[in-house]
């Protein structure tokens, strides 16, 4: 059976209608899974710091004026308090409270808060630096939060880790009303290789001090007062808080 001229365009015009429509409709799911893609991964972000929703005891949630209930203390991968190296000061365990409070009021979303924290931190003298130990949390208002930075041995610090240093890790941000909430444990280690452990505590309160006073000299970010969270120990026989006062800096950024 022979065909015409015209029937064979008519023929090749519908197969060529065909595979632009079915390439069409490739494109068109490739853009759409491609789409999908980048929101779950942008939400992922944004809650990839959050690892578990969590309950603490009453005993170990600060409920400072005006901020989201957060915990006392840092807390290790396995959900107890983190204890300073291990290490033992006047014949006890010491116990790492949260001491600094940082609130982003401008950031739109996650994602800004956390990189203007990390710039800030920078500079201000604390830059990210490796050579301390990690996966710590902090928990804000039912999560527990993975620490900041989130390198494998990272911690944001003012000295090399073979120096005598303060350094501290970050946690959030939970959004409140006010903006952005992140907590912080920071602490001031004294090193001397000529010592066994070469890495010893020395002092919670001069690295939370340093760390605000170089945020409000350097940043946006700016020292706006004090909230109580009640976590000095000093009459416990087996657990300390070294010189901790009890309370965290609050850091705002407007």
């Amino acid at each position: 059976m022979s065909c015409s001229p015209l029937r064979i365009r008519h023929v090749l015009h519908r197969q060529n209608a065909k595979s632009r429509v079915a390439i069409s409709v490739r494109i068109a799911a490739a853009f759409i899974a491609s789409a999908l893609l980048a929101a779950s991964a942008a939400h992922a972000r944004n809650k990839a710091a959050i690892d578990a929703p969590a309950s603490l005891p009453a005993n170990e949630i600060a409920n400072p004026p005006g901020l989201p209930a957060m915990g006392k203390w840092m807390f290790t991968r396995d959900g107890a308090i983190a204890h300073w190296l291990g290490q033992i000061v006047d014949g006890k365990k010491l116990h790492e409270p949260i001491n600094v409070i940082l609130i982003d009021a401008s950031s739109s979303s996650p994602d800004q808060a956390r990189a203007r924290l990390r710039a800030a931190a920078k500079a201000a003298g604390y830059p990210v630096r490796f050579g301390h130990s990690t996966g710590y949390r902090g928990f804000i208002s039912g999560d527990l939060y993975s620490q900041l930075p989130q390198g494998r041995d990272d911690a944001f610090s003012n000295r090399i880790f073979e120096e005598t240093n303060n350094h501290g890790r970050i946690f959030g941000p939970y959004a409140s009303e006010g903006g952005y909430v992140f907590i912080g444990a920071f602490s001031r280690e004294s090193v001397n290789f000529l010592h066994d452990p070469p890495h010893r505590y020395a002092s919670f309160k001069e690295a939370r001090d340093d760390f605000a006073r170089a945020l409000s000299t350097h940043t946006d970010y700016k020292q706006s007062g004090v909230a109580p969270l009640d976590n000095a120990i000093s009459d416990d026989p087996d657990v300390t808080t070294g010189d901790h006062d009890g309370l965290a800096i609050v850091i705002r950024m407007k």
